[in-house]
């Protein structure tokens, strides 16, 4: 049982991790609203983590460069998944990005783990899933009197980087790869890869781009989302265990809606209101009350 100094910390990471992937959403959907595209935004991701981990890429594991596994899971938590969310991001409002990403994660890891390994939820999970499904009505029905192609397709790009990113967190937990060797291999496997792509191929925009969002974008998407953002959330399953976190960190959907609000002058209707707090509901309860063990 931990105790009070260590709930104390564990809790502080929680909320920092809570701030980080709060602030994902609101400065992607800013990066999306302004003159930069979705592959300058994944290149200043990429350049800017690469640089700083650069020190360390003498001390990856032996044979990383030639796992296939790594290939995997940079497949699917970098290249695909950053190339669908910032593209979603162009379109659909952060606070949609927050339900999709965060608070849809226990039902897709459920889904997932059912597909792969036969892992059945237990009862308290597929509580929360129900109320997960609830928020997801609601959210949904503006839909249906006042119709967006575009934010539909923002939305499904950012489900199918959110499905990207539960694949991802079912294979690394049931592979075993420490966290620092995953963002490593995940940050130079990814360069190495989408920017020779990206150089040649892709539309790019940044000679257009004010100075302070590259930098924001640099900082934050680079530094922050990649590095700081996985240890303080580490941090927190150190102290607070994996449940407890989870639980914390099932707020990330209401308090992004809340907060993009002013910052990004988004409505925050009725139903969407309804929406974030169902979600935020079941994520607590999937995750708190309902954990889905992934196997070895």
């Amino acid at each position: 049982m931990p105790d009070r100094k260590q709930l104390f910390h564990g809790y502080l990471a929680a909320a920092a991790t809570l701030l980080m992937w709060t602030c994902f959403s609101l400065v992607s959907r800013m990066g999306g609203k302004s003159v930069l595209t979705p592959y300058d935004v994944f290149a200043l991701r990429s350049i800017t983590s690469t640089l700083v981990l650069l020190p360390f890429a003498g001390s990856l594991p032996p044979g990383s460069w030639r796992d296939r596994r790594l290939w995997l899971l940079t497949l699917l938590c970098s290249l695909l998944y950053c190339l669908l969310v910032y593209n979603g991001f162009k379109y659909a409002p952060a606070a949609h990005g927050a339900i999709l990403l965060s608070g849809m994660q226990p039902l897709l890891i459920s889904a997932v783990a059912l597909l792969l390994f036969g892992t059945r939820p237990g009862r308290m999970r597929r509580i929360g899933i129900v109320s997960i499904s609830v928020g997801l009505i609601c959210a949904a029905i503006p839909y249906f009197t006042d119709w967006s192609a575009a934010s539909a397709f923002g939305d499904l790009l950012i489900l199918l980087s959110s499905i990207c990113w539960a694949f991802y967190s079912v294979l690394a937990a049931r592979w075993g790869y420490s966290a620092w060797t995953l963002t490593r291999a995940v940050v130079f496997g990814s360069a190495v890869i989408y920017l020779p792509v990206y150089l040649i191929w892709l539309p790019k925009q940044m000679a257009a781009a004010p100075l302070s969002m590259i930098v924001m974008q640099c900082v934050f998407q680079g530094i922050v989302a990649t590095i700081l953002a996985m240890l303080a959330y580490l941090k927190a399953i150190a102290l607070l265990g994996t449940e407890r976190t989870a639980a914390f960190l099932a707020l990330v959907p209401i308090v992004t809606g809340i907060l993009a609000v002013p910052l990004l002058d988004e409505a925050l209707t009725t139903w969407l209101l309804s929406g974030l707090i169902f979600v935020s509901l079941g994520s607590y309860i999937a995750s708190r009350y309902g954990s889905t063990p992934i196997g070895s």
